[in-house]
């Protein structure tokens, strides 16, 4: 999945136990007598990182004041990662807001969800595929038949690789996945321990930029349903909701930026360090960024769309049943400031 369009560039997986020590935000939140909220209402977000515009808008102050007219605050809380641990700490009230695919949100719809969507981001057709070296005698996804692709379980890269097969008319067993966590990857595939590695944008331009990699497919050439999405914790849009449209706003506006102008929105913080993208990333990064898409409500043809992701997972036992995502869809155009 892509980073915002998206703020998804530090890899580290969420702290639980920062998360925790931010509160509750319903906790926190104490209505007035005209039953609105007071300026103690807290949103929680993972922490953008170091690029994109969530990582600027925490940096000029602009969140926090698209924020503050709707009487709520931002709390920072541990790091962008994987959609995994994020499901689960929206589903343990630990967090309100988060970022993630939408075949990373089928698989954890399937796991008692404490959360809904209301935005998406349309597939990402050229940040994300499968992976190999530049000297890799694999020219075609026929040859991945008989070898190790790395990926993540349940979610874009397994996605990727198993549509890629599909595609190609290449059963899923003629190909050995290696489950691995996206951030233990990189050493693996470039030590050969792997031969080609299924992943998005985060990891997918460091490799290509610095590590002499290429997509052997990317997004569109598989014919990807792979929205990126925005989810909110159960009972914090009922409670909040125009707090819930006030954000997804923001979302909505400054992508339209972020995408128009990729360059101001590298390195907001730092431009060294380990989360500092480097001259040879920012190139790929700014073209990615361009080709991509910014949040937006959900529309019928975009469920549509969700449900094909979910059912390609159910034929191919990525998940244990069909699972439906229409219930747990919001129209965030209906909520207060949420129509833009």
């Amino acid at each position: 999945m892509k980073t915002p369009r998206l703020a998804l560039t530090a890899t580290a997986l969420l702290a639980t136990a920062s998360l925790a020590a931010c509160g509750s935000s319903a906790e926190d939140a104490k209505p007035s007598a005209d039953g609105n909220a007071k300026t103690d209402v807290v949103l929680r977000l993972p922490d953008p990182g170091n690029s994109g515009f969530l990582a600027l808008g925490k940096k000029d102050g602009s969140l926090d004041r698209a924020l503050a007219a709707v009487h709520a605050k931002i709390a920072w809380t541990g790091s962008a990662g994987a959609f995994a641990p994020a499901a689960q700490a929206l589903s343990a009230d630990q967090l309100d807001i988060a970022q993630g695919s939408i075949t990373s949100a089928v698989a954890a719809l399937g796991q008692k969800p404490g959360f809904k969507l209301f935005a998406q981001n349309a597939p990402d057709a050229v940040g994300e595929g499968i992976l190999v070296k530049n000297d890799s005698p694999i020219k075609s996804v026929q040859d991945l038949v008989g070898k190790k692709v790395a990926c993540s379980q349940g979610g874009t890269s397994e996605y990727l690789l198993l549509k890629a097969l599909e595609k190609n008319g290449i059963p899923a067993d003629k190909v050995e996945r290696v489950y691995l966590r996206p951030d233990q990857t990189a050493g693996v595939f470039n030590s050969g321990q792997v031969d080609a590695w299924a992943t998005w944008n985060t990891f997918s331009t460091p490799e290509i930029s610095n590590s002499g990699a290429h997509f052997l497919v990317n997004g569109k050439d598989v014919g990807s349903d792979n929205y990126a999405v925005w989810a909110v914790r159960n009972g914090f849009a009922d409670k909040y909701p125009a707090v819930v449209g006030a954000f997804y706003s923001y979302l909505h506006e400054n992508g339209l930026k972020e995408k128009a102008d990729p360059a101001a929105y590298i390195n907001v913080v730092t431009d060294s360090g380990p989360t500092a993208v480097t001259p040879a990333e920012k190139e790929v990064s700014i073209n990615v960024t361009k080709q991509g898409a910014t949040a937006d409500v959900i529309t019928d043809a975009d469920i549509t769309r969700f449900g094909t992701v979910a059912q390609f997972f159910a034929d191919q036992k990525v998940t244990k049943s069909l699972i439906d995502v229409k219930p747990y869809v919001l129209d965030v155009s209906k909520f207060p400031g949420g129509g833009k």
